[in-house]
């Protein structure tokens, strides 16, 4: 299929990633979901993933219809390794390699550490960190066939120790750590690991959470929160 792209401010070529194909969870909705649309415009085959296949599939239906682009959306708990291997197995039966991996599928809500259940702590590590290690073990063996790329989306919360944030802090340090480890680890196989850690990003459900009035853009040198 082909990519008419639209226009962007984007400093890449259009096509820089044409014959790419990427892995991304949480892509069904906020910075995953425009992740996966960015790169669909710049020529890259995505996959989408989370656990509702319904909203993926809407989302999936979106980015076909803004971008013309080839989007495949399978529904899978990134917790469980099992459910994992069968998405990525239905991946590389649909598009025959895989390029590029994101791991973005998080959880999150508001709370102090007092108020904090040992179940919704538990969870949150098991879908951010957990399910970070969970994907990148299963996506390995195709990505060092292709030399490819790993993104862990990671946060800026435990830089400064975010009130409320105890249980995503501690999961992101996690995945900033994973990250060093894989690019050491992984690096002299080809495959390159980074981390992209966003600020406060308007127009997000987490954002929505944490800063309803917006007045975190205070706080920010340009004085506005960053945009999907």
């Amino acid at each position: 299929m082909s990519n008419p792209v639209a226009p962007t401010n984007s400093i890449f070529k259009e096509d820089i990633l044409k014959g790419k194909v990427a892995f991304v969870t949480g892509g069904g909705s906020g910075i995953c979901k425009g992740m996966a649309e960015a790169l669909v415009r710049h020529g890259a085959k995505v996959t989408i993933v989370s656990r509702t296949f319904s909203k993926l599939e809407a989302a999936a239906k979106e980015m076909r219809a803004s971008t013309g682009g080839e989007i495949f959306a399978v529904a899978a708990d990134v917790r469980d390794p099992k459910q994992v291997q069968a998405a990525v197995d239905k991946h590389i039966a649909h598009y025959g390699r895989l390029d590029i991996l994101i791991n973005g599928a998080a959880g999150n809500f508001l709370s102090l550490s007092q108020h904090l259940s040992f179940n919704a702590f538990r969870s949150v590590i098991e879908i951010d960190l957990i399910g970070t290690f969970n994907t990148a073990k299963c996506c390995f063996p195709h990505l060092k066939a292709s030399k490819g790329s790993i993104i862990n989306v990671s946060a800026t919360l435990h830089y400064n120790g975010q009130v409320f944030q105890s249980h995503a802090s501690a999961a992101k340090a996690g995945v900033d750590a994973l990250t060093l480890v894989w690019a050491n680890e992984w690096g002299p196989l080809g495959i390159r690991c980074n981390s992209i850690a966003p600020g406060p990003i308007a127009n997000t459900v987490g954002m929505a959470k944490l800063s309803p009035d917006g007045g975190d853009a205070v706080r920010i040198p340009i004085g506005r929160m960053g945009q999907i």
